[in-house]
C-alpha cells in the first residue's frame, strides 16, 4: 500500500496549483487579447468555478485581478502596437489584423459611438461579444494617444473580468462537483458570446 500512499501525497497542494494556475491564466488571457484564438471569457469562468471549490483565502480576488490585469496589458500592447501601424507609411501586420477583424458597418457604428460617448463606449466594447476590436480601431483613427486610451480601458477590463467571473460563480452555485460547473460555465460563455452574431443572421439585413 505504500505506493497508494505515495499517489495521494504527490497530488498537488491547492498552493502549489495556485503557484501554476495563476500565471497560467494570466498568459492566456495576455495572449486572447493579442490574438482571437483564445477563449478568454471561458477561461475566467472557469477559473472562478475551481477558486470556487478552494479553501486558501482570497482565491476569488487572485482571479479577479490576474485576469483584468492580463486583459489590459493585451489591449494595450495590441493598441500600442495599432498606433505604431497608424503612424507609419506602410503601416504594420498588427494594423491590418485589427482591421480585418472589424467589418465595415461596425467600424462605422463604433465611430459614430465613440464620437457620442467618448471613453464610455470603451467599457461597453469589452462587454459586447466581438465589440472590443471595431472601437479600437475607431480609437486608433481617431488618433487617441495611448494614455487616453489607457483611461478607458481599464474600467473596461474592470468590468469585464467581474462579468465573466459572476458567469464561474454562478455556473458553480448550481453544480457540486467542480468539473460540471466547469462545463456550465463554458457553455455559457459560448452562449453568451453566440447569441448576438445568432441574433443578427435570423434578424437579417437591416432595411434601410
Amino acid at each position: 500500500m505504500n505506493w497508494l500512499g505515495a499517489a495521494v501525497t504527490s497530488i498537488p497542494t491547492e498552493p502549489t496549483q495556485q503557484a501554476f494556475g495563476y500565471p497560467s491564466l494570466f498568459l492566456l488571457v495576455l495572449i486572447g487579447a493579442l490574438v482571437p484564438v483564445v477563449p478568454t471569457g471561458a477561461l475566467v469562468s472557469s477559473a472562478a468555478v475551481v477558486a470556487m471549490h478552494q479553501t486558501l483565502p482570497f482565491s476569488m480576488l487572485m482571479v479577479f485581478a490576474t485576469a483584468s490585469l492580463a486583459a489590459f496589458c493585451g489591449d494595450m500592447a495590441l493598441y500600442w502596437l495599432g498606433r505604431r501601424g497608424v503612424g507609419s507609411k506602410n503601416g504594420s501586420r498588427w494594423l491590418e489584423a485589427i482591421r480585418s477583424r472589424a467589418p465595415e458597418d461596425r467600424l462605422e457604428q463604433a465611430q459614430d459611438k465613440l464620437a457620442e460617448h467618448d471613453v464610455a463606449v470603451l467599457v461597453l466594447s469589452r462587454l459586447v461579444p466581438a465589440g472590443r476590436i471595431p472601437v479600437m480601431l475607431a480609437c486608433l483613427l481617431a488618433e487617441w494617444p495611448l494614455r487616453r486610451f489607457a483611461r478607458g480601458n481599464l474600467p473596461a477590463c474592470l468590468a469585464w473580468a467581474v462579468t465573466y467571473q459572476l458567469i464561474g460563480v454562478l455556473s458553480g452555485a448550481l453544480f457540486s462537483k467542480p468539473w460540471e460547473g466547469v462545463a456550465a460555465a463554458i457553455a455559457l460563455t459560448v452562449l453568451v458570446s453566440g447569441a448576438p452574431s445568432v441574433w443578427r443572421r435570423f434578424r437579417g439585413p437591416a432595411k434601410a
